[in-house]
């Protein structure tokens, strides 16, 4: 074998690389479905992947073992990733609201040091999106995929100052 040959092979090593993401799960249920022969039992899972540098996904799958449905969950994930603003405190630009079926999330920017104030499904979508300064509440249902798409829903809509700028044409 050549030494060109074994650089080309380096070479696409190195460009393939892609960038590390978290994922951390937020719940697995055992589910069943009830046919003419019995249950067939399966299992369902929502996990939530970001890079901690702005990038954050939640993904959602069922499957007939719990590491396929874990799997699936990710590649869900990724499909679905969303990217926020981040301050340099690495908090939130500025208020902001997110609404999923019968959840409703806020969320506010919070001084440097605080941590994230937040529970359950909004915390580990906040961590793994590399917020660490935020005060987040839920109000209305406790659900965990609801709770946590409606803070995607939240963190989709915040806008940073050059971007309202351009929406007025303030430039």
């Amino acid at each position: 074998m050549s030494d060109s040959s074994t650089d080309v092979r380096k070479q696409r090593r190195v460009t393939r690389r892609q960038p590390k993401f978290a994922e951390r799960l937020i719940k697995i249920s055992r589910v069943s479905k009830v046919t003419k022969g019995g249950k067939k039992l399966s299992f369902r899972a929502v996990v939530v992947i970001g890079d901690e540098k702005g990038k954050v996904g939640v993904g959602v799958a069922k499957a007939d073992d719990v590491v396929n449905a874990f799997k699936k969950a990710k590649a869900d994930g990724h499909k679905n990733l969303i990217e926020l603003p981040i301050t340099k405190s690495l908090s939130i630009p500025h208020n902001v609201v997110g609404n999923y079926g019968a959840c409703k999330v806020i969320m506010r920017p919070s001084i440097e040091g605080s941590g994230v104030i937040a529970g359950g499904a909004v915390r580990i979508v906040l961590e793994v999106a590399g917020v660490k300064n935020v005060i987040a509440k839920q109000l209305g249902s406790n659900n965990l995929l609801n709770n946590a798409r409606a803070s995607i829903c939240a963190l989709q809509n915040l806008t940073t100052k050059s971007q309202v700028a351009k929406i007025r044409d303030l430039n």
